[in-house]
């Protein structure tokens, strides 16, 4: 197991640095500045901002200089909010940036799970009866209305209709403010789960070990619960890890629309004001999350699957 971890690691390190390399450099050749906005800077200003963050230096020097900063764990400075750090815009001593995403994420995730692996072990069970029929469509409607409508739909509801819930912000974080975006989010989440984990439990139903453990006359239970469980899980975890790590730094619209001062707000600036670092900071935080999700996933895997690491 320990020599199957080093190798996923001895892979994901130049990975992220091949993905560090070529966002570099594709944000800096882009068109336009950081610094050209509608209201144009002095010559001299604009000489000063661009040496304060050495974009007067050559290309080459610039990245060089970056990765010695990124080594040291500096992610830099932002250019949209003037000499603020990046590591405190990201990671805040108080609330707000990845802590509100990551607390978002867990409570997400936490429903859309179990809801989601439960509700398709049951749909996979009663195939062709009227519930599996329900998650089917259900996944089929869920996935083709992306959140920036349901969004907007629960606030309609439960704000200005029924005006039970707040209609954004963060507040002090408790219920009333977390309902809906977590309630958006979950359902986005939970008819994927479900219809994977549908499939895969018919396919393990309809394996010749599960035929020969019930020819043997064991019961149910013990066929679903000791020999049919671990496989339908496999393809299951495979899609857990990118999904989490999406959800982490990719529920900028959800973010957005109930205005929680989450990654949403961060890499929507990052992305309009042309933001070099916080971009590379956001971009280097997502890759590194995904790359760690998916080694969390292969470990999963072997410990259900043992034959995976050998």
């Amino acid at each position: 197991m320990l020599k199957f971890i080093i190798k996923r690691i001895a892979v994901a390190i130049p990975t992220l640095w091949a993905i560090i390399t070529l966002v570099f450099f594709l944000v800096r050749l882009a068109p336009g500045s950081p610094f050209s906005g509608e209201r144009a800077l002095s010559p001299e200003a604009l000489a000063a901002l661009m040496h304060q963050y050495r974009l007067d230096l050559p290309l080459y020097q610039q990245y060089f200089l970056y990765l010695g900063d990124l080594i040291h764990g500096n992610l830099g400075t932002s250019m949209k909010y003037l000499g603020q750090s990046i590591n405190q815009l990201l990671f805040p001593d108080n609330v707000g940036g990845f802590w509100v995403t990551l607390r978002l994420t867990i409570y997400t995730m936490s429903l859309a799970i179990p809801l989601g692996i439960v509700s398709g072990c049951y749909a996979g069970l009663r195939k062709d009866s009227w519930f599996d029929r329900l998650v089917v469509s259900g996944n089929i409607v869920l996935t083709a209305i992306p959140t920036m409508v349901t969004g907007p739909l629960a606030v309609l509801l439960f704000a200005v209709v029924l005006g039970i819930l707040p209609a954004g912000t963060w507040g002090d974080g408790g219920f009333r403010h977390l309902f809906m975006p977590v309630a958006v989010l979950t359902s986005a989440y939970i008819p994927t789960i479900a219809v994977i984990t549908r499939g895969s439990i018919i396919d393990v139903l309809n394996s010749n070990y599960i035929r020969t453990a019930r020819a043997k006359g064991l019961p149910t239970s013990i066929i679903l619960f000791r020999h049919a469980i671990r496989p339908t899980l496999l393809p299951v975890i495979s899609v857990l890890g990118p999904m989490i790590a999406g959800v982490l730094v990719g529920a900028v619209v959800t973010e957005q629309i109930f205005t929680l001062p989450g990654l949403g707000v961060l890499t929507t600036n990052a992305a309009t004001n042309r933001d070099y670092n916080m971009i590379m900071a956001i971009t280097i935080l997502g890759s590194t999350l995904t790359i760690v999700f998916n080694i969390l996933v292969d470990i999963c895997y072997s410990l259900l699957d043992p034959k995976i690491t050998r």
